[in-house]
């Protein structure tokens, strides 16, 4: 049993470390939220120290900014005189330059090595061709039978380690005083924050290699610590992390507040701006011909924008997972993975049945699957058991050498080819949902009442007043070849899974007449008998819309089969857009999705900056470079507040943990971020390394925040929500909910409230229910009058 004042000590050390997600669900997170709780500005340089980490902006990132002129000069003078500093900006851009980044030298690089190395052998997750003996008993008693045999340490015998990691722990901390107990964690946390992380992480989800394969960060502490005193190295280290605010950092920290506040003004004024254009046009109020909820992901808001330029269409803004907490098996693997994000526990199973008329295919199909699924597991054995090794490559060299010409030279038609030959099982099953931990393949064993709650949750949250015909959940999801990361490209509110799975079981939920008729007498809520709910799915890469529509009546099929059209037409506007090409834009977003030396498939979310929460008249038809997540909001529909605490409490949590993902990855990629994926290495089949070895890497790639090695694509700003609703309803939910409170408090966010009841008028939230007026004409005018709750 580990002593309460130990284990105490090892929770407080933890806060250091964020948790690394694995390859297969790249969720985005803040890698500093165990600091949540103290002011960003202090956050930020206690990592410095701890993790020896870069976490401002450097002075190349500030001069690309000041340049393209995103840091308005009135803006930064104004707060640089606040500080009582008189210079020019220019001045200070050049003191900041002459500050030169120091490197230290890795006093325990030894250590760091002989531990990743354990590390990695144990924590594999099915790459290794020979397994790690004795897994099963954990980390530490694992390591305690094989560390006789290792090298790189001076010889031992087993019976000089301690038989528990607890007692190890015990005996290696004495001497020392229980006020420093903490210290040294963190230190030796701190070393291989990549490694340390994904410990976090396992434990954190209780994953499936966690629960047959058990480590602790208690069992790495102790193995490091044994290890450390084994070999001489500091278990101590005299020189400690020191608090306090260098120069260099407050004059960053300075030039990153007037950098965000540039971007809030220039987001108010683009709202401001279509204020207006919404009070001078005055329309009667359509019918669409269609309605689609796409994710509130920033690539969102410009396939949204081409969407509804291609006809009387009607586009809202949802967290992606369609507010179905669930789980979903797969029919091609049987492997089961969360879909909803991470911050919520499943409630639901999804898995996949024959539609009427189509069990025979789907047998077929599972058959196709079964043979498909066995070849490659056979080629892979043989291409790496030793004895059929150089037998496999020597005699099928020729063969790949035709496929590695073919992805070089023609990735776009390959593409096209290989789209053509897929089955999606889609057009012939349809999902089904049960409770988690129901007996498997039950027909929706959850209740009416919880089938009717989930949808009539999504009509709330949005705001929903009148259905068109068509209404189309659309999912989002990437494609791309040869990416490590490629699941950071998918949902993050389906935990870095396509989206297409709850779109479809939300469409299918909504279309059950039962369903409806519920909705109608208890809630209120009338769908029109003539109204059809179909799945689809976003491809981010190809900017291709794709219909689940196999069990769409024919009394609609000419419309959708206009809608269709009208899709094809939006990917090829909105490719355009974003591709910066004029012809063959899509054949060319073809080729980058499947071109395997492609470093950038597709910018994922890079350049987040903003979060708007509110009808889509406060945005529409303007372009925000997609820069802002859209979350749809009816402040009258809501008298409660309750969506809008939903909201707050779940997209708004989560986009704030987006946008520290790609604040710190582009800040200092090294420690945060991913490294180059010209030198990635993957390990276990859960992470990276570069190279032969090191920490395993937290973050993003360098090529998914940067242009070059020194031109940055993703503005590193922390992110500003803006909220239509009055004033009162946002302050009574920050009083409820300490942990939102706390993070606009500590500054993680920055929250503006458009107050409907106030003619509009924009509020910034500044500290402890104090609230401050902006001014909407004018960028530069001093803010005024200050009201507190």
């Amino acid at each position: 049993m580990i002593d309460p004042i130990i284990q105490k000590s090892i929770d407080e050390a933890a806060l250091v470390i964020g948790k690394t997600w694995p390859l297969y669900s790249f969720v985005t997170s803040n890698p500093l939220s165990g600091y949540e709780s103290v002011p960003f500005e202090e956050a930020a340089n206690q990592a410095r120290e701890f993790l020896n980490a870069t976490v401002f902006p450097e002075t190349t990132l500030f001069r690309q900014a000041w340049k393209k002129g995103e840091i308005d000069k009135n803006v930064l003078v104004e707060l640089l005189k606040e500080n009582k500093l008189s210079e020019s900006p220019e001045f200070y851009l050049q003191e900041m330059a002459s500050h030169k980044k120091t490197t230290a030298k890795n006093g325990h690089h030894d250590l760091d090595r002989i531990m990743a190395k354990w590390l990695a052998a144990f924590m594999d997750e099915g790459l290794a061709e020979w397994e790690m003996p004795n897994k099963s008993e954990g980390f530490y008693n694992a390591w305690r039978k094989l560390a006789v045999y290792d090298t790189e340490m001076p010889k031992t015998t087993a019976d000089e380690i301690p038989k528990t990691s607890a007692a190890a722990l015990t005996v290696l901390l004495d001497g020392y005083a229980a006020a420093d107990f903490t210290k040294i964690f963190t230190f030796h946390l701190a070393a291989l924050p990549g490694w340390t992380g994904y410990i976090n992480h396992r434990n954190s989800y209780h994953s499936l290699w966690q629960q047959e394969y058990p480590i602790t960060l208690e069992d790495y502490l102790a193995v490091r610590l044994w290890v450390a005193k084994k070999i001489d190295a500091e278990i101590f280290p005299e020189y400690m992390a020191r608090s306090g605010t260098s120069s260099l950092s407050k004059l960053q920290y300075i030039w990153l507040q007037a950098w965000e506040k540039s971007w809030q003004n220039q987001l108010l004024q683009v709202v401001a701006e279509q204020q207006l254009v919404s009070q001078k046009s005055v329309q009667e109020k359509q019918v669409p011909e269609a309605q689609m909820v796409f994710c509130i992901d920033t690539r969102s808001e410009l396939i949204r924008r081409h969407v509804e330029n291609k006809g009387l269409y009607e586009t809202f803004g949802y967290a992606g997972f369609f507010g179905i907490a669930m789980d979903y098996e797969s029919l091609d693997d049987g492997l089961i993975r969360k879909s909803c994000p991470p911050i919520l526990n499943s409630a639901y199973q999804v898995s996949e049945s024959p539609q009427r008329n189509n069990t025979e295919k789907v047998q077929v199909y599972r058959r196709k699957k079964e043979i498909s699924n066995f070849t490659e597991y056979f080629l892979k054995r043989m291409k790496n058991m030793l004895p059929s090794a150089f037998g496999y490559v020597e005699g099928s060299g020729f063969f790949y050498g035709l496929s590695l010409l073919a992805r070089t030279l023609m990735p776009g038609f390959l593409y096209k080819l290989n789209k053509k030959s897929i089955t999606n099982y889609e057009s012939i099953c349809e999902p089904q949902i049960s409770n988690i931990g129901a007996p498997e393949h039950t027909h929706f064993e959850i209740t009416l009442a919880e089938k009717a709650a989930i949808v009539k949750g999504a009509f709330d949250l949005m705001g929903w007043k009148s259905f068109a015909p068509l209404v189309l959940f659309i999912g989002h999801g990437s494609h791309s070849a040869n990416n490590p990361f490629g699941s950071s490209l998918d949902c993050g509110a389906c935990a870095a899974s396509p989206g297409r799975h709850n779109a479809r079981m939300l469409a299918k939920i909504a279309n059950i007449p039962e369903v409806q008729k519920f909705l109608r007498e208890n809630h209120s809520i009338a769908i029109p008998e003539n109204t059809v709910f179909i799945g689809g799915e976003h491809n981010t890469t190809t900017d291709e819309i794709l219909l689940f529509d196999s069990e769409v009546p024919d009394s609609h099929s000419e419309q959708l089969q206009k809608l269709k059209l009208n899709l094809l037409k939006t990917q090829q506007t909105a490719t355009q857009e974003r591709l910066y090409i004029a012809n063959n834009s899509v054949a060319f977003a073809h080729k980058k999705a499947n071109n395997w030396g492609e470093t950038r498939p597709e910018w994922g979310l890079a350049k987040n900056a903003g979060f708007i929460v509110g009808p889509r008249e406060l945005t529409k038809n303007k372009d925000l470079d997609g820069r802002c997540f859209l979350h749809s909001y009816d402040w009258e529909t809501d008298e409660s507040g309750k969506a809008l605490e939903a909201i707050m409490q779940g997209p708004m949590v989560v986009t704030q943990w987006i946008n520290n993902h790609y604040y710190f990855s582009t800040v200092d990629n090294e420690v945060f971020g991913g490294g180059s994926k010209i030198t990635h290495n993957i390990t276990g089949k859960f992470g990276v390394v570069q190279g032969n070895g090191g920490d395993l890497k937290m973050g993003l790639p360098l090529q998914s925040v940067m242009e070059s090695d020194l031109e940055m694509y993703h503005q590193p700003l922390r992110l500003s929500v803006l909220i239509q609703a009055p004033r009162s309803r946002v302050s009574t939910i920050l009083a409820r909910n300490e942990h939102l409170k706390n993070l606009l408090d500590n500054k993680w966010i920055y929250l503006m409230v458009m107050d409907p009841l106030q003619a509009n008028k924009i509020i910034h939230y500044q500290h402890k229910f104090n609230w401050v007026v902006a001014n909407q004409e004018s960028a530069t005018k001093k803010e005024v009058e200050m009201m507190t709750v």
